[in-house]
């Protein structure tokens, strides 16, 4: 509904004065705010009291975070949302995100014995009522343990960064946290489109992290702004909490040319508030078809482009954005061409893009990690453009090696019961260890994958794997 209402209001000025009115800008700002509504406090009650509070749950086996979730509804219905919320966030330090962005049909909510009777409770949008209340009432929901004289650094503030440290923090380390952005909160505050994930959320969850003493340095990039020898020397044991970098490049004529982004960098822009009117009415692509994708091409929708088309060399059985997202950009009029590749871009006299060549592919046989192979069939054509969105993944960072840690494809290896990575005292977690086999590309693994690198460093400083409880 929202895709067809903006897709009328921009019908109505083609053809007249597009110079951008405070009104319009307004009406193209409020396409990026939440498009789910959260629940009323009658609509929590009532759904909370439908949970049968299962003593062996297995919504709570399948949170890779393992919250009591039975434990925080319960809360929910005797109107203790202080409790509750504290019970999620104690599981899960970006508890609020999660509410958000996890893909729960496939999770705790698929997970939930209602399913063979009527049907799920739905246990993402009672987390995100309980956190939402905390969050509007500036609740602050843990304190720093005793000291234990020992101190860590973390390299990246995102799930996995802020989860390691907020645990770390409360068993009493003291532990600082270097961001190279000039916000902490990494994928949740840069790398999520507002409109399924604002900023405030993740910046309440930073600060939950910094109300248990951990220090955050922004605009501090490693190995540029600090040593990263001098962090081993510095601080007791290093996690690194990274992520993956940029969108690499599809390798392809025409790349260079004017309407040419990166689907992270154009994400950030639009968190930013940096909205342009260079996308009103025009026609664009998306070349690849994971979250991000997806994200970069209802943004575009959400900019006032009139038609926004995801290319993508595999089919829909291969795509890996959730089943969520596929269908939430299907609604906002997003168009899918499978078994398609670019391969040209085609720009203007004056250095902008005009077009894309492409070529079908056709399936092969499955590769090492089972996904289909392709190659091009002798079939090509073109589709006039104005811009490209490159959503083809992320590229890894190539100082890894340089600093004697082991990769496989940029991708750090580590000991799966430790985390530990080939240098000893040195820790890793979130995307950054993802790929190749190893590791889960969600918000909600990466944050219990922070927690347990904290353990781990735990029982590497002090011998002991105790873990926290409220």
């Amino acid at each position: 509904m929202v895709g067809i209402r903006r897709k009328i209001f921009i019908s109505q000025l083609i053809g007249r004065d597009l110079s951008l009115s405070s009104a319009y800008l307004e009406r193209l700002r409020l396409n990026f705010e939440e498009v789910e509504p959260p629940l009323s406090a009658q609509e929590a009650f009532e759904e909370a009291s439908r949970c049968l509070y299962c003593y062996d749950a297995p919504c709570i086996t399948a949170c890779p975070t393992g919250i009591d979730i039975p434990s925080f509804i319960k809360k929910v219905t005797t109107d203790n949302l202080l409790g509750s919320a504290r019970t999620i966030m104690e599981a899960n330090p970006v508890g609020a995100s999660c509410a958000r962005v996890c893909p729960t049909d496939e999770l705790c909510e698929g997970a939930c014995v209602l399913n063979e009777s009527t049907k799920p409770i739905l246990i993402g949008k009672l987390q995100r009522y309980a956190t939402d209340w905390a969050m509007q009432n500036e609740k602050v929901l843990f304190k720093a343990g005793q000291s234990k004289g020992k101190s860590v650094a973390i390299v990246g503030s995102g799930p996995a960064g802020l989860s390691a440290a907020r645990e770390l923090a409360v068993m009493g380390y003291d532990v600082t946290i270097y961001e190279a952005e000039e916000e902490a909160g990494g994928l949740n505050t840069y790398g999520i489109v507002s409109f399924r994930l604002p900023k405030q959320v993740s910046f309440w969850e930073v600060e939950q992290v910094k109300s248990v003493g951990v220090t955050i340095h922004t605009n501090t990039r490693v190995g540029v702004d600090i040593g990263f020898d001098k962090l081993r020397q510095k601080y007791d044991a290093v996690i690194l909490a990274i992520g993956m970098s940029n969108v690499p490049l599809l390798h392809i004529d025409g790349e260079d040319l004017e309407g040419v982004y990166d689907a992270i960098e154009f994400v950030k822009a639009t968190k930013d508030g940096q909205l342009s009117q260079q996308f009103i009415g025009k026609r664009g692509v998306v070349i690849g078809a994971g979250n991000t994708a997806i994200d970069g091409a209802t943004c575009a929708v959400r900019l006032g482009a009139d038609n926004v088309k995801i290319l993508y060399r595999r089919t829909v059985a291969e795509m890996t954005a959730y089943d969520f997202e596929y269908e939430f950009a299907k609604q906002d009029g997003v168009e899918f061409r499978w078994l398609t590749s670019p391969t040209k871009i085609i720009g203007d006299e004056k250095g902008r893009v005009k077009s894309i060549e492409c070529v079908e592919m056709e399936l092969t046989e499955p590769d090492l990690d089972g996904r289909r192979k392709t190659r091009q069939t002798n079939r090509s054509f073109s589709l006039n453009v104005d811009f490209v969105i490159r959503a083809i993944g992320q590229s890894r960072y190539t100082w890894l090696d340089q600093a004697g840690i082991e990769t496989n494809h940029g991708v750090i290896k580590v000991n799966p019961e430790t985390l530990e990575t080939s240098v000893s005292g040195i820790f890793a977690c979130g995307d950054v260890i993802f790929g190749h086999g190893q590791g889960e590309a969600m918000v909600v693994s990466a944050a219990e994958q922070g927690k347990q690198t904290a353990y781990s460093v735990h029982q590497k400083l002090l011998g002991q794997r105790t873990e926290t409880s409220a």
